[in-house]
């Protein structure tokens, strides 16, 4: 397989693996509170990402990378998990997933400005047009939204957006796990103290779903997702392989039917139908 093809490939394994990121952190937030969920997440990423630092013999990052890896983990680590699980409590997995559609626009948006590469018009329109069908699709649901919800999830796509394009463009020069590890390591401090000091008051309280939810957020979302993500956008270029993620909220939609009993209606299939055609028309007419 080609470069391209590789990018594809890992960057459609990374967006598996978050699919299940918002379903996980709504199960999550019904017995833990955002702030934990955020600090615990992170601290527990981090320690894995030690270890596996020290298993691969991996060089720490310079200093000179400090100030990106601090935006990614600002985008990444802190921000989006942040805001998500606050808009968790107030709308439901299937909304705020939907609210993902947007992302790959953001990504692109972000990372035309760190590389000065522009994919060409083309890319912009189908971009757009996929961006436009995902709102209208949200803007038509008889979901029970809220505006805290709501401005919330659009503010966890805008930092996370900068997150992926900062983390992109450095997984070129450092490789996606230390990228990821970085940006934990710098947050590891101050989130292992936030998470000390926001423990449930009864660990015994919290259902074993919740913990269940916490732990994948922790481990596949926080962390082996960006791997993947990370290397498959160095690969495959910022603004194309990030368009994969116009699928997530599908994917997600079908995790939040399986695992939380909600329903799949034919808008939904009619909706990822044409977003997977703007995938499509957004890695076809590409510049390379």
């Amino acid at each position: 397989m080609n470069k391209m093809t590789h990018g594809w490939l890992n960057g459609m394994i990374g967006v598996i693996i978050f699919s299940g990121s918002l379903v996980g952190t709504r199960v999550a937030v019904q017995d833990l509170s955002p702030i934990f969920i955020t600090s615990g997440r992170a601290t527990i990423a981090a320690l894995l990402a030690i270890i596996m630092l020290v298993a691969f013999k991996q060089k720490p990052p310079e200093k000179a990378d400090f100030l990106s890896l601090l935006i990614v983990a600002i985008g990444v680590v802190v921000g989006f998990p942040l805001l998500t699980a606050i808009a968790l409590q107030y709308i439901s997995a299937a909304h705020s997933v939907i609210f993902i559609g947007l992302l790959p626009l953001t990504t692109a948006v972000f990372g035309v400005f760190f590389t000065k590469q522009n994919p060409g018009l083309a890319f912009w329109l189908f971009s757009l047009i996929g961006a436009l069908i995902v709102s209208v699709y949200a803007a038509q649901q008889d979901f029970s939204t809220s505006l805290i919800g709501n401005i919330s999830m659009a503010g966890a796509i805008i930092i996370c957006g900068l997150g992926y394009a900062k983390g992109a463009v450095l997984t070129k020069k450092l490789g996606g796990l230390q990228v990821i590890s970085g940006a934990l390591l710098i947050a590891l401090p101050l989130m292992a103290v936030i998470a000390l000091f926001n423990l449930p008051d009864d660990l015994n309280a919290v259902s074993p779903s919740a913990w269940l939810g916490f732990a994948y957020v922790s481990t596949f979302s926080m962390f082996i997702g960006f791997i993947f993500w990370y290397k498959g956008l160095a690969q495959g270029g910022i603004s194309t392989v990030s368009q994969l993620q116009l699928l997530q909220p599908f994917l997600g939609l079908c995790w939040a039917a399986l695992l939380l009993a909600e329903t799949i209606n034919w808008q939904m299939i009619v909706t990822a139908t044409l977003v997977t055609a703007c995938v499509i028309g957004t890695t076809y007419f590409a510049k390379k």
